[in-house]
């Protein structure tokens, strides 16, 4: 499956589909209509996270600015009657932590205001999503991914979400720096290097979020 794609933005469409060359060949990828009208233009590359979904008739690319919205998108599809369509909708409109934040304080006329989300739908992503996605600050912003692998292999990919997020350099690698050290891991060199942590990227992030509380 392809978690994570760097490439230029050679073509946009107002259905949310790009297409990223990378190496001269052409991904369509699809990605929330906020996050594609800040895609640079060519030459400049951009990184996406990207979620593979893959069905007897369909194989389809979902690109994200960073690793939350894509956490977000994967819980959204979990809730009963949401599926690909409708979690990228949602997305549109609203970043990782305002879904977050609009779940916390049960906020359904903030989802009912997507388009294609009736009051019941709004009512289930409520109750369904409830316990489901971390605590992030309110209105929250993650620029999309430079190009370029992170300094830091997985770690890296972490901290530079929180940094994202609001928090230090300085606090987001201690925080980081804690989650491995719990597990048994250490952060990867500085040279790009992958961390060997098994642990999914959005599992570490929540934890780390969970030390900086």
């Amino acid at each position: 499956m392809i978690g994570r794609i760097t490439g230029v933005a050679i073509e946009r469409g107002i259905d949310g589909c790009c297409v990223l060359d990378v190496s001269g060949v052409g991904y369509e990828v699809f990605v929330p209509l906020r996050t594609l009208s800040r895609l640079p233009a060519p030459p400049e590359p951009v990184t996406l996270q990207v979620h593979t979904h893959v069905r007897e008739d369909m194989f389809r690319l979902y690109g994200f600015a960073d690793a939350l919205d894509r956490l977000a998108f994967r819980v959204m599809m979990g809730v009963s009657g949401v599926g690909p369509k409708l979690a990228l909708a949602i997305l549109n409109d609203l970043s990782a932590a305002e879904v977050s934040a609009a779940v916390a304080a049960g906020d359904k006329k903030r989802f009912a205001s997507v388009s294609g989300i009736g009051k019941k739908m709004a009512d289930r992503l409520v109750l369904e999503l409830k316990d489901k996605l971390p605590a992030l600050p309110a209105g929250a912003t993650v620029a999309v991914a430079p190009a370029g692998p992170p300094p830091n292999g997985v770690a890296g990919d972490v901290a530079s979400a929180l940094v994202g997020l609001g928090f230090s350099r300085v606090q987001a690698e201690a925080a980081v720096a804690k989650v491995m050290s719990d597990h048994g891991t250490a952060p990867a060199p500085r040279d790009g290097a992958s961390s060997e942590d098994p642990r999914p990227i959005e599992t570490l992030i929540r934890q780390a979020l969970a030390t900086l509380a």
